[in-house]
Parts: C-alpha cells; structure tokens; sequence
C-alpha cells in the first residue's frame, strides 16, 4: 500500500506570517489605500494615539500592491521555514518584532515625511540571519560576508544614487538586525551545547 502524501504546515510562524500579508494586501485594495492608512503603515504621527505604536509593529503586514508583496514573501517562504526549524517558532516572532520596531522607530525619526510598510527589513533579517546557519565557533561565514557586501552595500548605494518608493534604511537596519541575532544566536548554542 502506497503512502499518501500530505501538505504539512510545516513553519507556522513563517506561514501565518505569509498569511497575515496577504490578507492586509487584500484588505487595502478593497478599502482603496485606507488600510494601510490606518494600520498597515508608519508614519510620523501623534505618540498621543495607540495607533502610533501598533504601527510600530503591524507596518510589515501592509504591501503597496501584489507585487511588491510576491517580492517578498517569496524570500520570507524561501527563507523562513530553514529559520523558524534552526531557531524555534518563538525566536522568529522575536525576531519579527524587534525588526518591526526598530525599523518603524528609526523611520519615525529620521524620515519624518515617508510612510513605511511591507516585509522588507523583516526579509532582509532573515536573509542575513541564514547566512549563519552553518556557523563555527571563532569564524565569520564568508557567505554572511558576501551577502552583507551584496545587499546593504547596494542599499547604501541605492539609498543615496537612487530616488524610489523603497525604504533602504528598513532594508539596512532589517539586514544589521538579522546579522547581530544570527551571530548572537549561533554563539549562544553553540556556549550551551559546550556546557
């Protein structure tokens, strides 16, 4: 007898995740931008209204359009599920917000004019984070080094050459971010697993 073959929910995290962006994406179509307005963006707003400060948080489930929300999810999916089985459901979410604060607070400062949504700084992170997966004690990974070269070396270029609707210090700060949890993560495991 042949076994049947099942479709698992195998990165729970990565996958509401993935889940949550659609349905925003969906939500600020049928609302004509309002959505994104009022929950799925930050933006340099009262620190007098609670919604500031779910702003911090909820902007990386809003996307512009389809597109810009495929580009996306399609690291977060490549990406994540190699994540959320190294690192545990609870250290991703970790990661997830702390990327999300950070980004929305340093926006917030710095850019006071421009509204920041989408999954960018939190794919960015996780981009970098990967690049310590097969981490040793007392080495840096020439692949993190590359791809910190890659990607921030092309935002910074972007970010100063370049004049778009994309927020290159989200991806920045997302890439910093990923980068210092994946070493600091990998040199915790590693410091127990010796004990």
């Amino acid at each position: 007898m042949k076994k049947r073959i099942r479709i698992s929910f195998n990165a729970p995290v990565v996958l509401w995740f993935a889940i949550i962006c659609a349905v925003a994406t969906l939500l600020n179509y049928l609302t004509n931008g309002a959505a994104n307005q009022v929950i799925f963006s930050t933006y340099h707003s009262s620190l007098g209204s609670p919604l500031t400060y779910l702003r911090f948080v909820t902007h990386v489930f809003g996307h512009g359009d389809w597109t810009h929300l495929v580009g996306n999810m399609t690291y977060l999916l490549l990406l994540g599920p190699m994540l959320e089985e190294k690192y545990g459901s609870k250290t991703l979410v970790e990661v997830i917000a702390i990327t999300a604060v950070v980004t929305a607070v340093a926006n917030y400062l710095f850019f006071p004019t421009v509204a920041l949504c989408g999954a960018s700084g939190v794919v960015f992170a996780f981009i970098l984070m990967s690049s310590f997966t097969s981490f040793k004690e007392g080495e840096i990974p020439l692949t993190f080094v590359l791809v910190a070269a890659f990607f921030i070396g092309r935002e910074i270029i972007d970010g100063i050459f370049v004049t778009d609707q994309i927020s290159n210090l989200a991806h920045i700060i997302g890439g910093i971010i990923g980068g210092l949890l994946g070493y600091g993560l990998n040199v915790k495991s590693r410091y127990k697993g010796s004990h």
